[in-house]
């Protein structure tokens, strides 16, 4: 396949051959080409932060220094502290890692003008992308999250860093005591709020629109996007969501599993006790002085007893130890709670899953089997469900599971949309349910985070080698990459030659499907199903 790169004919948006210099807050900087489209310039490796080192390790994120000196922003700053670049997991090229890490990346069409007041009269909508990862790994600088394609589209482009882990997420009395706010652990989400304020203060300079920020993630920077629009220290920031692999109903039992999920004050503050036992420290300031390796280390805790006790023990797995946590500051309501006291922003939503990402890895694999796990799961509602979801073969025992997963996730996200609106929200929330594996080889099907390579537009640069990309990849990408733009510049994923996607509702019980066919689908196979799994989820836990 011919690839063309080129901006829309006509545009005032074409190749430069100089780039000019942008004043921010803090000091100039100076972009260079993108490496992989023309009429794209990139800023690399903007400090948005102070370095979060020494005794500011656990504090709020505070401004950087200012510099007099242009800043030629061609080198992407370092990830994060975490344990998974040692192991490529996050590739991008490199795998330096480093407390001092707060940096931002932004991707703008390549202006034909370096006049900086012209430039600000661009007036483009922003993406401001936060990467996933459970909290414990990632980086802005992952080739997956390239701007490169949606600046393409003249959209601004903004990537950032934040602390993870330990770093990121400790709560301990003795912080919250000195905090200011009685909270803690919640410093990664902080950088991001502080990121998000840069972006506000600084983005008109590279031709962008402050009042159009749509805040977007996937997996933990899916709950993370969803942070921005819970939480009061965002207010104003945020005019529209993004939340792959995200929103799921306030009693969707896989909720607590996944980094969406919450832990309260208490138990954060419990654990940070504990933690500083095994640090073998007696203090905050001991901890201080730990070297970055020993708390990298200690970087991949996962929450291992969370459904113990429940009917969901064999299900799912528990969430990332390191994660957000209710503190009566950066979050002052669980994730139902908010929704019901609407809580947060009123802002448009974009949210779904994929058609694997859900599937049992370990589940039955007999009738016998089969009948044994889900009545564990589903106890007094187990008559109802295995007529539904009959089995009588091996097949359709394995067939069945992954379908009534499916069910779930869809049904959940759905629910998440009806609360919304129940709780007065104005602005829609689209729901979406990806189905296509990037691959002619499907048999990684379609994965978590498979949808990335099609949404930002990145397929013909992409750096996963084990992909053969082929003609209908290239039309799905065009299909779901203008979705993703049209929703950033106003809300609304709709758009001319694109087929319809509704707004989900309680009169509109679809999702829109989104593959080698796009349209308006069901979330389950059946009303019957539907009913059941509303009715199921309605009794369960709220988080």
């Amino acid at each position: 396949m011919k690839l063309l790169f080129f901006l829309a004919s006509g545009s005032a948006l074409v190749a430069a051959t100089s780039f000019p210099v942008i004043e921010t807050n803090y000091g100039p900087v100076k972009g260079a080409a993108s490496p992989y489209r023309d009429g794209v310039t990139v800023y690399k490796g903007i400090p948005f932060a102070a370095a979060p080192t020494g005794s500011k390790r656990w504090t709020a994120p505070t401004a950087p220094d200012s510099w007099t000196d242009v800043l030629h922003a061609t080198k992407f700053g370092p990830q994060c502290a975490q344990p998974y670049s040692e192991a490529g997991i996050f590739s991008s090229g490199k795998n330096s890692t480093s407390e001092d890490c707060l940096y931002l990346n932004i991707w703008t069409p390549t202006y034909n003008t370096t006049d900086t007041n012209a430039i600000q009269s661009m007036n483009l909508p922003i993406y401001f992308w936060i990467f996933g990862g459970r909290f414990e790994g990632g980086s802005g600088d992952v080739k997956t999250y390239d701007g490169t394609g949606l600046a393409s589209k003249d959209i601004i482009v903004v990537t950032i860093n934040y602390r993870l882990g330990a770093f990121g997420f400790l709560a301990h009395p003795e912080l919250s005591q000195e905090s200011g706010h009685n909270s803690s652990g919640n410093y990664g989400i902080l950088d991001q709020q502080f990121a998000l304020r840069w972006v506000q203060d600084n983005i008109a300079a590279f031709g962008g629109n402050a009042s159009q920020v749509t805040v977007g993630g996937q997996s933990a920077g899916s709950a993370s996007a969803l942070d921005m629009m819970w939480s009061p220290l965002s207010a104003g920031l945020v005019a529209g969501v993004i939340s792959e692999s995200g929103a799921r109903g306030p009693h969707d039992p896989a909720t607590g599993g996944v980094a969406t999920s919450y832990n309260t004050k208490d138990e954060a503050e419990s654990f940070g006790v504990t933690f500083l036992a095994t640090m073998n420290v007696s203090s905050i300031a001991e901890l201080r002085q730990a070297p970055m390796a020993d708390l990298i280390a200690q970087g991949q805790l996962t929450e291992s007893d969370y459904y113990t006790g429940t009917p969901f023990e064999s299900l799912y797995s528990g969430p990332p130890r390191w994660r957000p946590n209710i503190d009566g500051y950066v979050f002052p309501h669980g994730y139902g709670k908010s929704l019901s006291l609407k809580a947060h922003a009123d802002v448009p939503i974009l949210t779904g899953n994929n058609k694997n990402e859900n599937d049992l890895q370990n589940g039955p694999s007999t009738v016998s089997e089969y009948k044994a796990f889900w009545t564990e799961v589903f106890q007094n509602y187990s008559s109802e469900f295995f007529s539904l979801y009959p089995a009588t073969t091996a097949s359709e025992a394995s067939d069945l599971s992954n379908q009534l997963l499916l069910d779930i996730a869809r049904v959940g996200t759905w629910e998440w949309a009806a609360e919304w609106a129940a709780g007065g929200a104005k602005s829609n929330v689209y729901t979406y349910f990806f189905t296509k594996a990037p691959a002619e080889d499907e048999s990684m099907g379609v994965y978590h985070g498979a949808e990335l390579w099609y949404t930002f537009n990145n397929i013909p640069y992409s750096d996963y080698s084990e992909v053969t990309w082929n003609t209908t990849d290239y039309e799905i990408e065009a299909t779901v990459s203008d979705y993703w733009a049209n929703f950033i510049r106003g809300g609304d994923p709709n758009g001319d030659g694109l087929a319809y996607f509704p707004p989900s509702s309680a009169a509109n019980m679809t999702t829109m499907w989104l593959g080698e066919w796009c349209g308006a689908g069901p979330i389950a196979h059946s009303q019957a199903r539907i009913a059941f799994l509303r009715r199921w989820m309605a009794q369960l836990h709220e988080y």
